[in-house]
């Protein structure tokens, strides 16, 4: 893997995100992608494989009622196989929201992202909005 193919599949995975295109973005995943999501809520953990992974952005974008945004704020930062992107994401429901920095770490493996980390600004809000483990 070269860096600068790691940054052209790190770009497209972001840029599909940033305007919801679920479906693009997810087809760059590996069948065996680990998602390891931060904190102490009912979403961290690592997540294993499609499915899986599936299952959590789901979850996410319910329990957020559908307002989850991310938008990439930088350029990836690529250093052989891993890419790291500045991030803000954002939700709402009822009388709770979220809207933070981050950055999130991609793996990169032939043409799909194998592993992912997210890394938030403020973990403890983030906690509270998704609510517990």
């Amino acid at each position: 893997m070269t860096e600068s193919s790691t940054a052209v599949i790190a770009q497209q995975y972001y840029e599909a995100m940033s305007v919801g295109d679920i479906a693009t973005g997810t087809a760059l995943f590996g069948a065996d992608i680990v998602w390891h999501q931060p904190g102490r809520n009912r979403f961290s953990g690592a997540h294993a494989g499609g499915p899986a992974v599936g299952a959590l952005l789901g979850g996410m974008g319910a329990a957020s009622e559908g307002t989850f945004e991310l938008r990439f704020t930088g350029e990836p930062m690529v250093n052989g196989a891993l890419a790291a992107i500045p991030v803000h994401f954002s939700g709402k429901r009822a009388d709770v929201a979220m809207s933070m920095s981050g950055v999130d770490v991609l793996r990169v493996e032939g043409d799909k992202i194998v592993e992912m980390w997210l890394f938030s600004a403020d973990q403890d809000a983030e906690d509270a909005f998704w609510g517990k483990a």
